[in-house]
């Protein structure tokens, strides 16, 4: 039964991944891959972004990211290799573990800031990509697993997900990690 009654943060879109930032990044790729059956797992390491601000201030996050799908839904695995201040240090130094953020994909950064300003929620980090996208980090203040990152991505990027997916669906469980 679809719902036709969307309103707050539900009616920006659907959540379309699951973000994580495991203790130990090798043993979660381990544990989507074997255990769950999800990927293959596309690893890019010291990810570029554009300008990224974490509560209104620059900041510079060194971290490897790997993405793979479990069915339709993306799985991300996310480890931040500096100290820099970011939503990521921030959930290892309070010792968080499980679902660290969903992310939704938005055609309009403006009607999401504008419906995350009506709800009184905070934006904790913000990425401006070097290809035009954008995401922002939202704080729900539902505790841990609760913050939800809108993102508006190019078609480029979006062709990209969509070849990642594909891999997935005709996947026999070999080459589980693929470095790109």
């Amino acid at each position: 039964m679809e719902n036709t009654c969307l309103h707050g943060l539900a009616a920006l879109g659907q959540p379309m991944q699951l973000a994580f930032v495991p203790e130990d990044f090798d043993a979660a790729l381990h544990f989507w891959t074997r255990t769950m059956g999800a990927g293959p797992f596309f690893v890019r390491e010291h990810v570029a972004l554009g300008k990224v601000l974490y509560r209104g201030k620059e900041t510079s996050i060194d971290f490897d990211m790997a993405i793979g799908y479990w069915g339709d839904m993306q799985i991300e695995l996310i480890r931040q290799n500096n100290d820099a201040p970011s939503i990521y240090a921030d959930w290892k130094r309070a010792g968080q573990q499980g679902l660290q953020h969903v992310a939704v994909l938005v055609d309009d950064m403006n009607k999401a800031r504008t419906t995350v300003r009506e709800l009184k929620l905070d934006i904790e980090q913000e990425v401006l990509m070097n290809d035009g996208g954008e995401a922002i980090y939202v704080d729900t203040g539902g505790g841990a697993g609760t913050m939800v990152e809108y993102i508006h991505l190019m078609p480029e990027r979006l062709a990209g997900f969509a070849a990642m997916r594909a891999a997935a669906r005709g996947w026999n469980g070999e080459d589980p990690v693929r470095r790109r």
